[in-house]
């Protein structure tokens, strides 16, 4: 048996050479045989040489076994240690207790600072998540007994929603209209993530994002033209869980739940309330049967509540569903959970998503501060697994509602690869009127971007009519009239433009010696 030094090139005393017996050509070297093996050679090898020299051998011999199995055990670690970080990330169990259950039980410890500082070090490599400084002193002041990891798992982010005024009041300075507010007039529970409660600033009851979730006494007031309904969605539905509006699409709302509760929700007259996710899957069957008895539907958006609230099987299993129907080109998710929950973006989601392309995703988002490193994350990696991703802003008064708030805020999300798709005049669903700008706000808003920032930064803004009227864009007057043969349009800076066009509209035969000052006055067909 020849060591495995001589591979290497070490020369052998001479001994060695009479008495080492020929090997075959196969033969593995004793550093990959088993030590089982090497023992063998060792006795053999004791046998055939002299006494010192037998001693000498014996005793590399017994070193390379050692560092055989040092290599081997080492190796066996990190493969052990590689997989289970895998296997927690992408098979999080469905439901895990949470934090005030567990602390009740006595089965919630702290780590030790030795763990604590370990886990920062590898914290990104083992969760594969992010954490901003921000979330993570929110994290260690109110949750001092969550490690980072357990702080990055999106099942302990929803199980840990905060749900009343008393405990959010220990985070935050309440104002008297936040600690009065009760729960208004549509019954809208509070709901909001503790990742998007560390977003808020605790100082400040007028900050963008705590307006957004935080309830206050004006909740309580019905102002006129506010309704429970006021898209008429109910009269629309042709079977319980199905809106279908328009002649090609339909709205499916596949869950009443959500990860955290906006206080403008249009509807708001149905979500969270109890069992509303038992409740909304067994509308499913009815709703497919529906879909595919109506082969004009080729275009299904995805909503609720949010469907990424649901497990990776059942959000799998009704994809699937959709998918076998033949007429169903076209899939969309409505979504806020990679803004208010990003943690919910694992790349176990991500990879079962891609295969029921072609599948888009509406983002729901509202302002910049709300582009932060780990929504930052979720979102480039829907982009990354082939999903395209369009936003759906609502235009909320003292929250997004000037130009450079909602430039900044469109800029963010083509940063982090979202297009701005629709931006929403806010639904009069009853208690939202201190939400609500003028509708003319929206037109002043695109007319304040459009041209002064890219195209592909400028969203469609759209007043979704009362009572069923779907939705209908807005846009500036650029379009001012004909005059004559030539049409007058005003560009994005005020100025006056004409092009020679003779095919005139009918409409503009019938108005006489008209200028381009009769479109004001009502004289001129505006475009």
């Amino acid at each position: 048996m020849i060591p495995a030094c001589h591979k290497a090139g070490t020369q052998l005393p001479a001994c060695f050479s009479h008495c080492a017996p020929a090997q075959p050509e196969h033969h593995v070297p004793p550093m990959l045989q088993p030590q089982e093996t090497l023992l063998h050679d060792i006795s053999t090898i004791s046998n055939t040489c002299h006494n010192g020299m037998a001693v000498a051998i014996r005793g590399s011999l017994r070193t390379l076994c050692t560092r055989q199995r040092a290599v081997t055990t080492t190796s066996r670690i990190m493969e052990k240690t590689v997989t289970l970080s895998t296997a927690e990330l992408e098979q999080a169990p469905a439901e895990p207790p949470s934090l005030t259950t567990a602390l009740s039980r006595g089965t919630a410890q702290a780590p030790s600072a030795h763990d604590a500082a370990s886990f920062s070090r590898t914290q990104n490599t083992a969760s594969g998540f992010v954490l901003s400084a921000r979330s993570d002193v929110f994290r260690r002041r109110f949750y001092p007994e969550v490690s980072q990891k357990t702080w990055s798992d999106w099942h302990w982010q929803y199980a840990n929603r905060i749900t009343s005024l008393g405990v959010l009041g220990t985070m935050l300075g309440l104002s008297e209209e936040e600690a009065g507010a009760g729960t208004g007039l549509a019954a809208l529970p509070l709901a909001v993530t503790p990742y998007y409660a560390a977003q808020f600033d605790p100082h400040n009851p007028a900050h963008p994002l705590r307006r957004t979730m935080v309830p206050t006494v004006e909740e309580w007031s019905l102002n006129p033209g506010e309704s429970a309904d006021p898209l008429g969605e109910d009269s629309h539905s042709p079977v319980p869980g199905l809106v279908h509006r328009y002649p090609d699409r339909v709205l499916f709302l596949a869950t009443d739940s959500c990860s955290a509760y906006c206080r403008y929700c249009t509807r708001s007259r149905r979500v969270g309330k109890p069992c509303a996710g038992s409740a909304s899957r067994r509308r499913w069957p009815a709703a497919i049967e529906y879909i595919e008895n109506h082969p004009e539907v080729r275009d299904v958006l995805i909503s609720g509540g949010d469907p990424l609230t649901m497990t990776d099987s059942a959000l799998n299993h009704l994809l699937s569903q959709l998918r076998r129907i033949p007429h169903v080109e076209f899939i969309r998710i409505g979504t806020k959970a990679p803004i208010v929950m990003p943690q919910r973006i694992t790349p176990a989601l991500v990879r079962m998503l891609r295969r029921y392309h072609p599948l888009f995703m509406s983002i729901h988002c509202t302002h910049p501060d709300e582009l932060t490193p780990e929504a930052s994350q979720a979102l480039n990696r829907l982009a990354d697994g082939g999903i395209p991703l369009g936003s759906q802003t609502v235009l909320l008064k003292g929250i997004n509602d000037n130009v450079p708030t909602m430039t900044a805020l469109m800029q963010g999300l083509l940063k982090n690869r979202v297009r701005p798709y629709y931006l929403y005049h806010c639904d009069p669903v009853q208690g939202s009127a201190h939400f609500r700008t003028p509708i003319y706000k929206g037109v002043e808003i695109i007319r304040g971007m459009r041209g002064f920032t890219t195209g592909y930064a400028v969203p469609t803004y759209v007043v979704d009519a009362p009572g069923g009227g779907g939705k209908i864009p807005l846009m500036p007057d650029y379009v001012q009239g004909y005059d004559g043969e030539e049409l007058v349009m005003r560009n994005y800076e005020g100025g006056l433009y004409r092009s020679y066009d003779p095919a005139v509209p009918l409409a503009a035969h019938n108005v006489h010696n008209a200028g381009p000052a009769g479109c004001a006055d009502g004289d001129m067909p505006c475009l």
